[in-house]
């Protein structure tokens, strides 16, 4: 059994990240544990795995734990088993084996002599025979560092094992591997994740926020319907306290107007009749006195309701904020685009498929391009733009507008701010104060338009080049992406499938993620 009891953590600006956390996982429980962009799930992740430690509470779990992070370049110089923290074990072993049998070997190696085949076996179930222990991390591609990773959970034996977006950079043939580990494992799992396959092979789902982790007993499908009735509720509880602020706005200014009416009234009946002016001014004080109290009455219940109707809003997710409003593509349905006759590309004097490329794509048609690492689907992406030229055969193309989307967002300048990314996407152009309605629109408000694009997350950057369709005018065409939601989390996932299901034109799409692609309505695909 795995408890946080009573967590408080602090950022090192001593910013308070999580107070008084408290959450329990049963041995052999796999659940998925999920969250909105910045609510500290890859930091709880680490305090659970022991990276980092507390401020305050305590932590405690009966079971070994393994903890596989999230890929992004912290492994620097690393070689592979020193990323597998096998590397002092591994050392040991060559020294004894050579003759130094000394005590502190033995300490180190901790009789674990079978170290060795454990790692040629984990290394041929994930597919990386060709990585050899010494190799330099910084030389593998994404694809092979996550293997590297998972082989870990192997070659640790561990019990209790904590991953981080770990489908991130997999083709398809490995992912099947994991989903059917995950499924046939005794092991406990904790697992962040944007892959809706892999969460949906989870028994549970612990959705962390400020308030805490809630715990859902289903997998992901059954949370999301869970949560599709608490937004339906949340959206109707808004409603009814935007129609009950309306209402007391409206009894506040009539009652004000009510006074008013009366007061001007009673002055004129008192000066008919002869008061006394130091009596009038005795009661035009004690009416005032009387409004005034009446006014700040009103104001209480109104600000009570404000406040109420600020904290619902601050609970409605980003998706449910957004608008997307993207304009059409100005082809008609069925136009071809793309004619490809017998094509194929040459690598080192050889052809890169075993069979030329004989398609088209039609206006209006939803495209994705499958296909394990190093099978040509970035070629062909290149090919199909004009970014390469064919080795053998033709592509006959149509005029029309186009966009490449890569995993990178390499179309964004990393020395801009939002606001100058922004302004240099305006071409059109549209006035200024539209440009920044349509930033705050996808969420980027005025006080981060000063934010250097170099800083921002993946799901920022993402949600900037949302922008970019907003604002270029009319939509492209095609929109060709390359592995878009590798670097995303759920909610930005989900985010870019609702911008894309709005978009009208058609779509080419480099991705493993089978839910992605199937929300997308993805009809046609090219297997390399």
């Amino acid at each position: 059994m795995f408890t946080l009891h009573n967590i408080t953590y602090l950022h090192p600006d001593k910013e308070m990240l999580f107070h008084s956390l408290n959450f329990t996982l049963n041995k052999g429980e796999k659940v998925a544990l999920i969250g909105q962009n910045g609510v500290g799930k890859s930091t709880l992740l680490k305090l659970i795995s022991g990276e980092i430690s507390p401020y305050e509470g305590e932590i405690s779990s009966d079971e070994k734990t393994y903890f596989a992070p999230q890929i992004y370049g912290q492994l620097g110089e690393a070689s592979v088993a020193e990323a597998l923290k096998i590397d002092s074990k591994l050392k040991a072993l060559h020294q004894i084996l050579g003759g130094d049998v000394s005590e502190e070997n033995f300490e180190i190696l901790n009789d674990d002599w079978d170290l060795e085949n454990r790692v040629v076996e984990a290394f041929s179930k994930w597919k990386i025979e060709n990585i050899s222990l010494s190799d330099s991390m910084k030389t593998l591609s994404g694809g092979q560092k996550t293997k590297v990773l998972l082989a870990g959970i192997d070659i640790d034996e561990a019990d209790f094992v904590i991953l981080d977006e770990p489908s991130n950079h997999l083709d398809f043939e490995v992912r099947q591997l994991l989903y059917n580990f995950v499924s046939e494992t005794s092991k406990t799992f904790l697992v962040v994740s944007h892959d809706r396959t892999l969460l949906n092979l989870l028994g549970k789902v612990a959705e962390l926020s400020p308030k805490g982790i809630q715990v859902f007993g289903g997998n992901f499908k059954f949370y999301k319907a869970q949560k599709e009735a608490s937004d339906l509720a949340l959206e109707n509880e808004i409603k009814s306290k935007e129609k009950y602020l309306k209402e007391a706005k409206n009894v506040e200014r009539e009652t004000l107007e009510r006074q008013q009416k009366l007061g001007s009234r009673g002055k004129k009946k008192q000066e008919k009749t002869g008061v006394a002016r130091i009596m009038m001014n005795t009661l035009r004080n004690k009416a005032e006195n009387s409004s005034s109290k009446m006014k700040d009455v009103h104001a209480e219940k109104i600000d009570g309701i404000s406040e109420d109707l600020s904290k619902l809003r601050r609970e409605v997710s980003q998706l449910q904020q957004m608008k997307f409003n993207f304009d059409d593509s100005a082809l008609h349905q069925g136009k071809i685009l793309l004619h490809l006759k017998e094509l194929n590309f040459k690598y080192n004097q050889e052809f890169l498929w075993n069979e030329n490329l004989n398609f088209q794509i039609l206006s209006g048609e939803r495209w994705a391009i499958k296909g394990n690492n190093a099978s040509g689907k970035s070629t062909l992406v290149k090919l199909l733009l004009g970014v390469l030229k064919p080795s053998k055969g033709n592509i006959e193309k149509a005029d029309f507008k186009s966009i490449y989307l890569d995993q990178n967002y390499s179309v964004l300048n990393e020395n801009f701010n939002v606001l100058e990314q922004a302004e240099y996407f305006n071409q059109t152009p549209i006035p200024n104060h539209e440009l920044k309605t349509i930033l705050t629109r996808f969420l980027f408000r005025k006080e981060i338009w000063d934010k250097k694009v170099a800083s921002l997350s993946g799901g920022e950057r993402m949600r900037l080049l949302l922008t970019y369709l907003s604002i270029m005018g009319k939509a492209p065409d095609l929109i060709v992406l390359d592995e878009p939601t590798n670097n995303l989390d759920l909610e930005n996932v989900e985010i870019l499938t609702s911008a894309l299901q709005d978009y009208r034109g058609s779509l080419l799409v480099i991705s493993h993620d089978q839910e992605f692609l199937k929300d997308l309505n993805v009809g046609k695909e090219i297997f390399l």
